[in-house]
């Protein structure tokens, strides 16, 4: 179990955060103001996941203290023991991520991200499953609300891509995407096959963080 004085600890820091963005002139220092902003966030995150976290808590032992009462309300008993049954799904769920909330942030994470998506072996087929992949991350980026931009294409003749490079910016755009980096792989009956035979072709993703500007 989770101390709740180890978590205040670490968000007793939250306020001099606030405190130090606050400060006229704190913008002037572009990095030192980023690494603010950054660990601000991270605090938010941890507050918010240890306030379900311990709601869940509380919600349990006093659901608990219903229920083991003998000269409780035996209605208010059988709701308790339901309710102790919801919180038994949702807290080992919440316990974990509270507990990914308190590891080191990654100093990266927050950064934009720079991603290559490269077709492989499969000829045309490579190519548009290529096509398939920018399309999949372009969705996903317009759902949490992140910007894609394409900086360089090479489109294939048949459709999708040889090769193309684009940036994505956005709250966290590094740090969930960066496992996506690798050798993807599809397994199906391209659209280049006339006897419906199944193809396996590839493509690479390579996901960077965006460079300081110096």
């Amino acid at each position: 179990m989770i101390e709740r004085e180890q978590v205040h600890r670490i968000l007793f820091r939250k306020r001099h955060v606030e405190e130090a963005l606050a400060t006229p002139g704190a913008a002037a220092d572009g990095v030192r103001y980023r690494e603010l902003v950054r660990e601000h966030a991270m605090l938010s995150r941890l507050e918010h996941q240890a306030a379900r976290y311990f709601h869940l808590l509380d919600e349990q032992a006093q659901n608990r203290s219903l229920c083991d009462d003998p000269e409780g309300d035996a209605e208010l008993a059988t709701l308790a023991a339901a309710e102790l049954e919801t919180i038994a799904h949702a807290l080992p769920e919440a316990e974990r991520e509270l507990c990914l909330a308190l590891l080191p942030p990654d100093p990266d994470a927050d950064r934009k991200a720079l991603m290559e998506i490269r077709a492989g072996t499969g000829g045309d087929e490579a190519a548009l499953f290529a096509g398939d992949l920018f399309r999949m991350y372009s969705r996903y980026c317009d759902d949490r609300g992140w910007k894609i931009a394409m900086i360089d294409a090479n489109a294939a003749e048949i459709g999708g891509y040889k090769e193309i490079v684009a940036t994505i910016s956005g709250d966290g755009a590094y740090g969930a995407l960066r496992f996506e980096s690798g050798t993807h792989r599809v397994q199906r009956v391209p659209a280049t096959e006339a006897q419906g035979r199944i193809h396996t072709s590839a493509a690479t993703v390579l996901v960077l963080p965006e460079a300081d500007e110096e």
